[in-house]
């Protein structure tokens, strides 16, 4: 048949369809290949130690030997798998030891309050001297950062005044660098401007202490309903994320101040009431494909047992109410981090470190429990997409696979899951760490060609 649609007669829809797919794949490029911290730990600034996330990490110790001394403890408190919560178990005690915090926000909005202005120049001026100390004897967590009070009217100077004064004394502590992983949290965002203005403040400041161009990094808290719809009812999210240039790495839900918008009563006020999923739902519409990370709110009843030891020792009775206490409060958030988790929110804030280990408890579980069954999946569509490329067909299940892959990265990266039990899938490290389901494949299909080393011998 003679064809009509000819390179020149489409030249001109082609040449438009080229600028929208390209202008398409800058906004949507695909979740980053950035790790993903499993929670964010606010703190007072005032309280801001070096050392602050291993104290963290040994009171987090020791509420999981008093309160889950074991995997059995442990499975009767949150409803656990008798075998999964031997395993579980086993990884909080080592991950509580080896890095008990993943990321941690020195926090100087909410959980730092109003203070005089020679106060807060103040602990801007020591928390920046503190996480220099923390680089320098490598005590920081994997992910740091600071959370300033909102760009409202009453509020900019001093925003901005503590934002210069922590960053600056950061770099001339440290000769010029930043930790890893370094953002800035801004709370409370009503309109794309007070982004476009923190961007305006973090370029200054790169230019004035000869940063890099882009080195700053924010992240964005959804916590008024003016953040997820503008006033002609459109989607806000996306706005807020162009008015960030490119610098914009998180969208955190702030889920109290979120709900107390709408006038919840506080009683009410939960990380699973209807209005918070909605948010989520909004999130994940306006902001899926960026490469921006979705993180959730806390639960905000803390495990926390109602005795403290004095002079004379706790009496059976005292330490049963402690127990029953703490219990309590982990199952509760145990239930609002599975609902985050299932509705791939995976990530969340914790406030105390006693939610540390139920925090890694509940996420390890939720990765075991799905192992042998995403261990299967995997290996099957590798091996089919194998096969279909050497019969020559189209292998069209390319996003189910790089979902199934994104489980055990994630799996991977917070320490639920060991290199042993990922490579279950029929992957080696090396393929796991290219992030792409379809370089996997691309690699396979150069191993089954022929003259190739087999695929057997290629993969050991």
């Amino acid at each position: 048949m003679k064809t009509t649609l000819t390179p020149n007669r489409l030249a001109a829809a082609r040449a438009a369809l080229k600028k929208a797919n390209q202008e398409y794949a800058r906004t949507f490029p695909g979740e980053s290949a950035r790790r993903q911290p499993v929670h964010t730990v606010y703190g007072g600034a005032q309280l801001f130690k070096a050392e602050t996330a291993r104290k963290m990490g040994q009171m987090a110790l020791a509420a999981l030997h008093e309160y889950a001394p074991d995997a059995t403890a442990l499975a009767t408190c949150l409803e656990l798998d008798a075998d999964i919560a031997r395993r579980v178990h086993e990884r909080i005690l080592a991950k509580l030891e080896r890095e008990p915090v993943e990321d941690f926000r020195i926090d100087f909005e909410d959980g730092y309050g109003h203070r005089p202005a020679e106060e807060e120049d103040g602990h801007a001026v020591s928390t920046a001297g503190e996480v220099a100390r923390g680089m320098e004897q490598g005590s920081l967590p994997p992910f740091i950062g600071i959370r300033i009070k909102s760009l409202s009217e009453e509020l900019f100077d001093r925003s901005a005044r503590t934002l210069e004064l922590f960053v600056g004394t950061l770099l001339e502590r440290t000769g010029g660098r930043l930790p890893d992983d370094f953002v800035v949290t801004l709370p409370k965002i009503t309109v794309p401007e007070q982004v476009t203005a923190l961007v305006r403040m973090l370029e200054l400041l790169e230019q004035d202490r000869g940063l890099e161009s882009g080195a700053l990094k924010l992240e964005l808290m959804v916590e008024t309903p003016q953040s997820l719809f503008d006033r002609e009812g459109r989607l806000a999210l996306p706005a807020l994320v162009a008015a960030a240039e490119g610098r914009c790495v998180g969208a955190h839900l702030g889920v109290y101040d979120y709900t107390a918008a709408f006038n919840i009563t506080a009683a009410y006020q939960s990380m699973t009431h209807p209005s918070a999923d909605f948010a989520r739902e909004m999130m994940q519409v306006s902001l899926a494909g960026t490469g921006v990370a979705l993180s959730d709110g806390a639960t905000n009843v803390m495990p926390v047992g109602p005795h403290k030891p004095g002079q004379s020792p706790l009496t059976e009775a005292q330490k049963k109410e402690n127990r029953e206490v703490v219990h309590r409060a982990w199952r509760l958030m145990h239930g609002h981090t599975r609902h985050s988790l299932e509705r791939a929110f995976y990530q969340g804030w914790d406030l105390h470190p006693a939610q540390l280990p139920v925090r890694y408890a509940t996420v390890y579980a939720f990765f075991l429990e799905g192992l042998d069954a995403a261990s299967r999946r995997l290996k099957s569509f590798i091996e089919k997409a194998a096969q279909a490329t050497l019969l020559g067909d189209v292998f069209d299940d390319a996003a189910t696979g790089q979902g199934l892959l994104n489980y055990f990265l994630r799996g991977l990266a917070c320490g639920a899951l060991t290199e042993e039990e990922a490579r279950a899938a029929g992957l080696t490290l090396e393929e796991l760490r290219s992030r792409s389901f379809l370089k996997i494949l691309e690699g396979r299909r150069k191993t089954d060609a022929p003259g190739a080393p087999t695929p057997s011998a290629a993969r050991r």
